[in-house]
């Protein structure tokens, strides 16, 4: 059972990573894709973050492997989630408090915090949790392999 739970979450691992790369490629136009499309990815994404965590959170790992696992599903659920927050909050506020009120308490006219969020902190900590990740992968699958003479 332990081995099945491992191979789907290592399979929900490596779509996180492809859906990553794909959505970088359309957002820094090497591939086009309809707005429709990256709205899809980028709610799989997130779906797909929340169902690594608690695949992860299940399985009896050693606590770095948990660690890197989670940091990845984690922050890909916080990026579609921020940026959602981040219109959200700039909505509200413009209906609160008025049309103006980011040009008159923020330089840049916009909400800054859940904007840096997803844009810059979770994609980080998505690359952190990649790359932590996949050397913990390798490793196990060095241990695992039989001595060569």
């Amino acid at each position: 059972m332990k081995d099945i739970s491992l191979q789907i979450r290592n399979a929900i691992f490596y779509v996180l990573v492809s859906i990553f790369a794909i959505l970088g490629m359309a957002l820094g136009r090497l591939i086009k894709l309809h707005f429709l499309v990256i709205a899809v990815l980028a709610i799989i994404f997130g779906v797909l973050g929340l169902v690594l965590v608690v695949f992860t959170a299940r399985l009896r790992e050693s606590r770095i492997q948990k660690i890197f696992f989670i940091l990845v599903g984690a922050s890909a659920a916080g990026i579609p989630i921020c940026v959602i927050l981040h219109n959200l909050v700039y909505g509200l506020f413009i209906a609160w408090f008025g049309e103006n009120f980011w040009e008159r308490h923020v330089n840049g006219g916009d909400e800054p915090v859940f904007f840096i969020l997803a844009l810059l902190v979770c994609p980080a900590l998505f690359l952190i949790g990649t790359v932590g990740s996949i050397v913990l992968l390798i490793k196990g699958r060095i241990e695992k392999a039989p001595n060569m003479p």
